[in-house]
């Protein structure tokens, strides 16, 4: 006799390679789940580019992790968004999780659209990552001893990337947080000075905090042949998002996890123990 199998959830993990993408995918496929890694690397290939090769990776899913690259705030996103979740919506997924932007009206604008494309839907709206220090634009900076950036003193809620992997799990993985807007930042308000100290104690060097002006900031950057689209944001992040329009904490990760997030100093001692702050002789 021949019995009909069931067939286990897919979820598709977009950017699955990136700083939360890979937690996500690791987490899920520790727990048992299928994965579909949604990269231009992965086999079917995801191109935010080419929206021909999304219909491929979205095959057979029943849950997509979506997040955009470098971030929602950039122009084409809410277009992007908008065409992945109707493409997703006809290829039979029943869940989104969309990573946003704290204080974003663009990212906040994609949030609406995936609220009202027909499927289950959680939200986790990020402040700044803690990671951006150890994994992303500011590791150099770190390893020369000196953060040069144009913040003033204006505090930040840095989160980790750890936290808001284990929050988007649960939302792929646990029913009850569809319909919830997680809005997710580290347990203490935190200006980059205070995040040079603490990157000071966790590798037993001095690291300082220089105060740029914003338009020299931006004469370095672009001298540095950095990608347009990441001038582009970095501006954006300096000029608009970073005036004290986030400087409160929220309890995003309490909610959706029922324990506190992380601090930044844990995280400093955990990654200067990895040798990743350690400048090669």
């Amino acid at each position: 006799m021949n019995f009909l199998r069931k067939s286990k959830p897919l979820t598709l993990v977009l950017s699955g390679t990136g700083k939360t993408g890979r937690r996500v995918a690791e987490r899920l496929k520790a727990a048992g789940h299928d994965v579909r890694i949604g990269s231009r690397s992965a086999a079917p290939s995801f191109d935010w580019d080419n929206e021909k090769s999304w219909d491929a990776c979205l095959k057979g899913v029943t849950a997509v992790y979506i997040t955009y690259a470098p971030d929602l705030a950039m122009p084409g996103a809410t277009d992007a968004i908008q065409a992945l979740t109707a493409k997703a919506r006809l290829a039979g997924v029943k869940r989104l999780v969309l990573l946003s932007g704290r204080g974003e009206k663009e990212a906040q604008a994609c949030e609406r659209i995936v609220q009202t494309a027909g499927m289950d839907w959680t939200i986790v709206r990020a402040s700044w990552f803690n990671q951006n220090f150890s994994e992303g634009a500011f590791i150099d900076m770190v390893l020369n001893g000196a953060i040069t950036l144009p913040a003033g003193n204006t505090p930040e809620p840095f989160v980790d990337v750890d936290d808001i992997a284990d929050v988007a799990v649960a939302a792929l993985t646990q029913d009850h947080h569809a319909g919830k807007v997680y809005e997710v930042t580290g347990p203490r308000l935190m200006t980059l000075a205070d995040v040079a100290a603490d990157l000071s104690a966790a590798t037993g060097r001095e690291i300082v905090y220089v105060d740029l002006p914003h338009d020299a900031f931006m004469a370095e950057i672009k001298k540095s042949d950095a990608p347009e689209d990441v001038v582009w944001m970095l501006d954006y992040l300096f000029s608009t998002v970073l005036d004290g329009r986030n400087a409160h904490l929220t309890d995003g990760v309490a909610l959706a996890l029922g324990r506190p997030p992380k601090d930044f100093s844990a995280y400093a001692r955990d990654v200067a123990r990895t040798g990743v702050w350690t400048k090669a002789a």
